[in-house]
């Protein structure tokens, strides 16, 4: 595996796999756990190279929020990276992605407004602006992108859309099933914060999830089960919870009774000083999918 950290190191190693095939491209922060792995096994499934970036992008992260504390570990990455068979590491610095006197930001309305858009503000510009540039540089035929960050990917899709991307085109962004432990919760980075107490605690998020969309796909009252999601998530010491949504899958718009098409369970809250976002997929009640 190739590592570069340079622009002009990369588009010549990007130029040299092309000449042998389709690149797929994978963007992490690093920090890598076997979701990520299986990211990148699904992208060789899809293309002749792969090509994952990792860069803990500053204009994603708010004021208070843990840019200075996220995990950095390279060394290891490109390990189980290489490992994986993939075939350029691209690791830019700050200054690499972001020259002095860069003074550009992609922002994408709607889908980007709700959810961790209102807690977050300017995170998803932040998305946005990095994996254009990311797009640009790798030019990738695909790009893969774990569902558990559902609005990430619903923002980065209406992005290439609506800019007329084509390498890759929309639909050839993929999103890839989340990557559960054992016990139902979500691979993430972010679960290294917690302490033994703490992570005994979180297995109620996906649980909790679980109830209520049993629940919605009964076709319960939505209110109801939110409210008995969301009780059952302060009770294990979750607080504060920044949302627990029912929302249509594609647009992200709340939905407020039982879906009649595909819809998604969102859910970010904070347990000790760690957020924990999940999200499921709702699928209608029986008798909604008959209209």
């Amino acid at each position: 595996m190739q590592t570069v950290s340079t622009l002009l190191d990369l588009r010549l190693a990007v130029d040299d796999l092309r000449k042998s095939g389709t690149i797929a491209l994978v963007p992490t922060m690093g920090a890598l756990h076997e979701g990520h792995l299986t990211l990148m096994r699904e992208a060789r499934q899809r293309a002749d190279h792969v090509v994952a970036s990792i860069f803990v992008n500053p204009t994603q992260f708010g004021p208070n929020e843990d840019l200075d504390a996220y995990p950095r570990r390279l060394a290891e990455d490109a390990a189980l990276l290489e490992a994986e068979g993939v075939a350029l590491l691209w690791a830019p610095t700050v200054e690499a992605m972001y020259p002095q006197g860069f003074a550009t930001r992609v922002s994408v309305t709607g889908v980007s407004e709700g959810l961790c858009g209102a807690s977050r503000p300017g995170h998803f510009d932040g998305v946005a602006t990095v994996v254009c540039k990311l797009f640009n540089q790798v030019r990738p035929d695909h790009a893969l992108f774990g569902e558990k960050d559902w609005q990430q990917l619903a923002v980065i899709r209406t992005m290439a859309r609506d800019l007329d991307l084509a390498m890759p085109e929309a639909r050839n962004i993929h999103g890839v099933p989340t990557v559960r432990e054992a016990d139902g919760l979500a691979m993430s980075s972010r679960n290294a914060y917690l302490s033994p107490a703490e992570r005994e605690a979180a297995v109620t998020l996906p649980r909790a999830m679980r109830a209520a969309i049993e629940d919605i796909e009964a076709g319960d009252n939505v209110a109801g089960a939110l409210m008995r999601l969301r009780a059952a998530l302060a009770e294990a010491g979750f607080g504060p919870i920044d949302y627990v949504t029912l929302a249509d899958a594609a647009s992200l718009v709340p939905l407020a009774e039982t879906p009649q098409g595909p819809a998604r369970l969102l859910v970010a809250a904070r347990i000790g000083g760690t957020r924990l976002i999940d999200n499921m997929p709702v699928e209608p009640a029986e008798g909604e999918r008959q209209r």
